[in-house]
């Protein structure tokens, strides 16, 4: 999906900035404005982010408007939801932070599933980065309770797993 947003915006690279921005909030665009869910979001806003100028963002709005692939993506765009890991600690949920050797690698989300489960673990939440989007992607695990130390060892041994944090 970046590759095909990039190859539409790659001689603008400020529109480009304003696209990162809608993707990596879920916003999505509905005629000329700017949509987080139902609630309207100013291009004022996105362009302080973006760290560009307002008309840029509206450029960007037109660009993706007239250009059916854009359309289609920026369109249907929605937030992932909620994530508890930012307050995880202080509703006594354990967090496991997994950032791996090639994102791509298959595997990585199922082992380190089997890896809580068999320690009695329930999984609340998974957030795994794309890894188009994230120059560092991570998968991170919210679970029910605090991780034990014990486990980092065995979550290491996981094939294609270069790191691992947990609070």
């Amino acid at each position: 999906m970046w590759n095909q947003i990039k190859s539409q915006l790659h001689e603008y690279p400020e529109r480009l900035k304003v696209a990162r921005v809608l993707i990596e909030n879920g916003l999505s665009v509905q005629e000329d404005k700017i949509y987080l869910n139902q609630i309207e979001i100013p291009p004022i806003r996105i362009a302080r982010v973006a760290g560009v100028d307002r008309r840029t963002v509206t450029e960007t709005l037109n660009t993706i408007k007239a250009n059916a692939e854009l359309k289609m993506i920026f369109e249907d765009l929605r937030p992932a939801g909620h994530s508890l890991k930012e307050i995880a600690k202080h509703i006594n949920l354990g967090v496991l932070e997994i950032t791996p050797v090639n994102a791509r690698s298959p595997g990585i989300l199922s082992n380190a599933a089997m890896v809580l489960n068999r320690a009695g673990l329930s999984i609340r939440q998974a957030i795994v980065d794309d890894p188009e989007l994230s120059p560092e992607p991570k998968l991170t695990l919210i679970v029910e309770k605090k991780i034990p130390g014990e486990l980092i060892p065995e979550v290491l041994k996981i094939p294609g797993i270069a790191k691992v944090s947990v609070y």
